[in-house]
């Protein structure tokens, strides 16, 4: 397993919005330093909602990219949805909390998943590619940094599930919002799940 392209993104102003985002990335061939709030030189303009410790990387695997090249009728390239790494071999629906994925010198921890927002579809230039993202169920991943380290295309990386109770993205997606069963509640705090959220299910 590869990681097939890490992406970084400037400020740029959103088209129709009176905002700036860093949802416009793109791959770098450059190794890249990856501390604790994420790649060195990406931008997060909007921190309320992205960005920070528990959000530091978003990811994607490349069976994400192909089956919405696929879906799409067109090749969606590295850093389109704004994710900083592609994975190779890597189907988002089947990541849970606490999935590790691991390079020679950094360490990554899923903590939650990635819920599409107006800033996307502007991106796509779908209005309602936010429901379509959603349908889709191909939500990517958010990680925090468990090591510091250096990163870069073509780096081997290694995946390891966690052996804890299972919390799919699909699934953070779909409940995200909404009041949690007792038994899902515990389930969800038995993982290492991102701050924002346990503090939203112990609240």
């Amino acid at each position: 397993m590869k990681i097939l392209a890490v992406c970084t993104g400037v400020a740029r102003p959103v088209p129709g919005k009176s905002y700036k985002s860093g949802i416009f990335k793109a791959p770098s061939d450059a190794p890249i330093m990856v501390d604790r709030e994420g790649l060195i030189g990406d931008a997060i303009c909007n921190r309320r909602h992205h960005g920070g410790p528990e959000q530091a990387i978003y990811g994607l695997g490349s069976i994400d990219l192909d089956w919405w090249s696929d879906e799409l009728g067109r090749t969606i390239h590295p850093g389109t949805f704004g994710e900083n790494v592609v994975i190779e071999a890597i189907d988002s629906r089947s990541i849970c909390v606490g999935d590790r994925f691991e390079t020679e010198s950094a360490l990554l921890e899923v903590t939650s998943t990635r819920v599409p927002c107006a800033t996307l579809a502007v991106r796509m230039g779908d209005p309602g590619f936010a429901r379509r993202f959603m349908n889709a169920a191909r939500p990517g991943f958010y990680c925090r940094v468990l090591r510091d380290g250096i990163i870069q295309a073509g780096d081997e990386a290694t995946y390891a599930p966690f052996q804890g109770p299972a919390v799919t993205m699909p699934e953070l997606l779909r409940t995200y919002g909404r009041n949690l069963s007792d038994a899902d509640r515990a389930r969800y705090l038995a993982t290492p799940i991102s701050d924002k959220l346990r503090a939203a299910l112990t609240g």
